[in-house]
């Protein structure tokens, strides 16, 4: 069964069979059709009511016979912070796409770890991987325990069959995976490149909208979950587990997506970035980034993300006598940047589709040469930006760079000069 209900951060419910869901109750002593009753926190129990997260589901088998004897597996190149494995030099760095595998790789052996912030154990910080997916999982499941995992495809759909239901993404939506919630990746039309946050500290959030008031953004009902469906399947099949930073294994003898009826507000979800309504300047000068904030991980100081995922979609440049392109800038966030699709107007050379970029806190960066000649001298006319959609997760911790991602010959070497190429252009005489 696919479908999807509307709303962020709802109490939903959901069943597969009539009457599979309890009326009044969550653990009735005897559930309908047999199920188990099971609960999944995302929560400590005594979180106050507005952040407190959780979800019963009512199951074929509970979770404790989806585990057996785990054997500890090589990650691959998926890494969890805190790493140093290498040590760049501090500039802006950036890459060219990565070309997809030839060979069959699923998204457990084709997610590659670019940078880790914080420390996974501590539940402070993130990590920014790509993945590319050649083939689907067939009877192999997955979990997170560290963080949840933001999706942002950039080219090829995904299809995630979680526990809770049947998620279908496409370039331009995005998905999220809570902790702890099991899945599998298929490709309904062949392979699949993308971006994917781990984030392993407060659960993303909607940004409060402060004084811009009760709309625009990201609307809450545009956030779909999927309604519940399940599989009844006993084949041999395999649990991976990433815990602590490491992987792991086990088998089973049958598919543990088999959540009959579920209700809750702990449940995977999608947002389709197109619908997201932007705010701007209207007059003259240049809003922060932060306007552009889709979700945000929440951390222990006010005001202060462990996360922020921002985007910049199609948007209108109306500002008087005003340099549109972000400005030059030094930040204390670090920022990790993707391009799912067109141009970005502040690096209009370089930054392509599928191409990544990290300018850490506190190092500077900005427009490139050409994006400043030409912004500088334009004709300040209405202009509308379309076609294009970059995005950035930006966290308050420094971002480090894996010695995979150090050693790609897709990094592009001479990009930390693109700030020498700016001309001197100052004369006392002339204002």
């Amino acid at each position: 069964m696919k479908g999807y209900m509307s709303g962020f951060g709802n109490g939903f419910e959901s069943e597969a069979l009539p009457g599979a869901l309890p009326v009044g109750r969550n653990s009735p002593q005897r559930c309908a059709y047999g199920l188990y009753a099971e609960q999944l926190s995302g929560s400590p129990f005594t979180a106050p009511r507005a952040s407190n997260e959780r979800s019963w589901l009512y199951r074929i088998r509970p979770t404790v016979a989806h585990i057996g004897d785990f054997e500890k597996v090589d990650p691959g190149l998926w890494r969890s912070a805190p790493c140093a494995e290498t040590e760049l030099p501090i500039q802006p760095l950036r890459w060219s796409p990565i070309p997809l595998p030839s060979e069959p790789v699923t998204f457990l052996q084709g997610v590659r770890t670019i940078t880790t912030a914080g420390d996974a154990e501590a539940q402070s910080g993130m990590a920014a991987h790509v993945y590319l997916v050649t083939a689907s999982m067939v009877d192999d499941y997955f979990y997170n325990a560290d963080g949840e995992l933001l999706f942002v495809p950039q080219s090829g759909r995904l299809r995630l069959w979680t526990e809770f239901g049947i998620i279908d993404i496409e370039p331009g939506e995005i998905a999220v995976i809570p902790r702890g919630v099991k899945f599998r990746v298929e490709l309904p039309d062949g392979p699949a490149r993308g971006y994917l946050c781990e984030n392993y500290g407060g659960a993303f959030a909607l940004p409060e909208r402060g004084p811009i008031g009760a709309n625009c953004l990201a609307n809450p009902r545009d956030f779909l979950t999927p309604v519940a469906a399940y599989e009844e399947k006993d084949v041999a099949s395999r649990m991976h587990v990433k815990w602590g930073g490491t992987m792991w294994r086990c088998a089973l003898d049958y598919s543990p997506l088999d959540v009959v009826a579920w209700h809750g507000n702990y449940a995977p979800y999608k947002y389709d970035l197109r619908r997201y309504s932007p705010v701007g300047p209207i007059l003259f000068d240049h809003a922060d980034p932060s306007i552009f904030t889709v979700l945000t991980s929440p951390s222990d100081t006010p005001g202060t993300a462990n996360i922020d995922f921002v985007i910049f979609p199609d948007r209108w440049l109306v500002a008087e006598d005003t340099f549109r392109p972000p400005w030059y800038h030094m930040n204390i966030m670090s920022e990790f940047m993707g391009l799912i699709y067109g141009q970005y107007d502040a690096k209009p050379q370089g930054f392509v589709p599928g191409g990544f970029s990290l300018h850490n806190q506190m190092l500077p960066h900005g427009p490139d040469f050409e994006a400043f000649e030409t912004a500088s001298q334009a004709r300040l006319e209405p202009k509308k930006l379309s076609g294009t959609l970059a995005f950035m997760f930006e966290t308050r911790l420094p971002q480090r760079v894996t010695g995979y991602a150090a050693g790609l010959p897709e990094r592009q070497a001479d990009y930390a000069k693109y700030g020498r190429q700016m001309k001197k252009r100052f004369n006392p005489s002339q204002r």
